[in-house]
């Protein structure tokens, strides 16, 4: 038997009014995708597509205008009916485009504020901190402030700092378009070994189809809005993968083609 779906996007539609109250467009309709337990899915589409919509209406940070948002069978957003809980209770985390450090918080600190604000920062917590701070390297840097980091290692806090109190769902919304390449590739890196000591499952939106394909067990493609689904791609390079020498891979060339057609 089949195991169901962790996360299930139905029928999904988002439109935005004018200040009269009628609906001025559509950002999203009719999109319907689910996520699997442990996977890793990419998303790719062109700009304006509502991509970041989409994961704010995940997040819980928005309502739709239509359709629905299943978590383990629970519909936790719809048009009505439903509070607005933004992360789902903890369920849901959210790595933005900016990495959102508190200024005043050492490293040590910012990783550790999602679980005070939950009330489980205990001993076994404060364990798994120190080994997400030693699998990216930022061992040492622990009381630094995030003034005194580089890009790269703020970025790497952000992340940790999500995956620190374990939820179910990461929402990642283009988080390392503002790095340099060198940066970035050793991130990638990082993110692929996290996700596969931990296996949660991931929706990484992105625009950069490499990386879609270094990432992803399979990639979705979005119109352009009101965006749908347009294509998914399974992604057949084994893992691990070697995002610097992707390109050597004999499949590498034909889902890239495949979904730079569709984008």
């Amino acid at each position: 038997m089949l195991q169901p779906p962790l996360l299930e996007v139905n029928a999904l539609g988002k439109a935005f009014h004018d200040r009269n109250g009628n609906c001025a467009r559509w950002v999203l309709r009719g999109l319907s995708f689910s996520l699997g337990e442990g996977e890793f899915v990419t998303v790719i589409g062109p700009s304006g597509s509502g991509k970041s919509t989409l994961l704010n209406l995940l997040a819980q940070i928005d309502a739709p205008s239509e359709g629905e948002i299943r978590l383990r069978g629970e519909v936790i957003s719809a048009p009505s009916g439903v509070t607005l809980t933004p992360g789902s209770n903890g369920r849901v985390g959210y790595v933005m485009q900016d990495d959102n450090l508190l200024p005043w918080r050492t490293l040590r600190a910012n990783v550790e504020y999602p679980l005070e604000i939950q009330g489980t920062l205990n001993d076994a917590a404060r364990r798994r901190v120190n080994d997400l701070i030693d699998a990216v390297g930022l061992r040492g840097f622990e009381n630094h402030y995030p003034h005194e980091l580089s890009g790269g290692m703020r970025k790497r806090a952000s992340i940790i700092r999500t995956l620190a109190y374990d939820p179910p769902v990461i929402l990642m919304d283009e988080p390392f378009g503002a790095l340099d390449a060198e940066s970035r590739l050793h991130i990638q890196k990082d993110l692929i070994r996290l996700w596969e000591i931990g296996r949660k499952t991931i929706l990484f939106v992105t625009h950069d189809i490499t990386e879609a394909i270094a990432l992803g067990d399979r990639t979705l493609t979005l119109t352009k809005s009101p965006a749908r689904i347009r294509g998914e791609h399974a992604i057949k390079i084994p893992r691990p993968r070697s995002v610097d020498s992707l390109v050597t891979e004999p499949e590498y060339p034909r889902v890239f083609g495949r979904i730079r057609a569709e984008v």
